[in-house]
């Protein structure tokens, strides 16, 4: 019973997302890119939950692999015509095959080691797409085919949208099911986890492996809607950014990454557009909100509306 009334609130949710490109002023083509670039943050930040929140890893390379997903799938276009609908999914498996032998390397470790191991491992990816120009041209970048021919952004949106929410729901299947249980078990306490017959290093490398390959799915969109990809994608601060909406919007939950995504990047471009001599203010924005957030409410706005529903169940029994 708590699951069916649950179904009205979500479908609520579904479909304000589909009508906000009808709503003024988010009608406006300037907020539908903002809007798209929420989705999008939005989309990495469950992915990025799905590790962080449930193995207790944090990725710090998460943005290379985004990226390494764009790449490939703009190389096997702009080299081999491959349609960039095929070449996402092709980026994803490359993703997920580089984040599989990342996280064989690096996710026998524990704590801050594995963390940092896969920063580097990101770190490296990021130096192979700033050094071989002659494949990734460099700073220069890459110039990627679109998914579309057409300047409105009303349809990507919708790709967008649909993109994060078929992420939700395979991430929230699986963390449904027996290996999402052997996830949590790990998360909580990976001695008790072995103990109990689970195989951390199995269960964390199978982790890491799923949420590089959406990574890389992702990725392969962020480089054919805006059509351009430098190595700047990889780049750390875009996986603070990703990091501080998973964190803000409640670690283990992965909804409320998503949540928090569409207010936190609609406030950062805001930022962005109104103070353009301050470059790097977000990133001030984000540290002190996670700050607030570790010190007063760690679990996030996703414990914050748990709370709220609990309390507003006890007003009503």
């Amino acid at each position: 019973m708590d699951r069916l009334s649950g179904w009205p609130l979500k479908a609520g949710v579904v479909a304000l997302l589909f009508a906000l490109p009808f709503i003024p002023p988010f009608d406006r083509e300037d907020l539908l890119r903002w809007l798209i670039g929420a989705a999008l943050i939005a989309a990495q930040a469950i992915a990025f939950d799905f590790t962080a929140g449930y193995i207790n890893v944090v990725n710090f390379g998460f943005a290379a692999f985004v990226g390494l997903g764009g790449y490939t799938s703009t190389l096997l276009a702009v080299r081999l015509g491959v349609s960039p609908w095929i070449g996402m999914f092709v980026g994803a498996a490359v993703a997920a095959l580089v984040g599989f032998f990342t996280g064989a390397l690096t996710l026998r470790l524990r704590g801050i080691f594995a963390a940092v191991m896969a920063w580097f491992v990101g770190l490296a990816l990021l130096g192979l797409t700033r050094n071989l120009t002659d494949l990734t041209r460099g700073a220069l970048g890459l110039n990627a085919p679109t998914l579309l021919v057409t300047a409105d952004n009303r349809p990507y949106y919708y790709i967008i949208v649909v993109m994060m929410l078929v992420t939700f729901v395979s991430l929230r299947y699986i963390i449904n099911s027996h290996v999402g249980l052997a996830f949590r078990a790990i998360g909580q306490n990976i001695e008790a986890a072995r103990a109990s017959g689970v195989d951390p290093t199995r269960y964390r490398v199978l982790n890491f492996t799923v949420s590089c390959a959406f990574a890389g799915w992702l990725g392969g969109f962020y480089a054919h809607y805006y059509g351009i990809l430098t190595p700047d994608v990889m780049n750390t601060s875009h996986t603070i950014e990703v990091l501080a909406a998973a964190y803000i919007g409640g670690r283990g939950s992965l909804w409320g990454g998503a949540l928090a995504a569409f207010p936190l990047i609609f406030f950062v471009e805001w930022l962005r557009t109104s103070l353009v001599d301050l470059p790097g203010l977000h990133l001030v924005i984000y540290g002190l909100l996670l700050i607030l957030v570790m010190m007063y409410y760690p679990g996030g706005i996703a414990e914050l509306l748990r709370s709220i529903q609990r309390r507003l169940k006890r007003s009503s029994t």
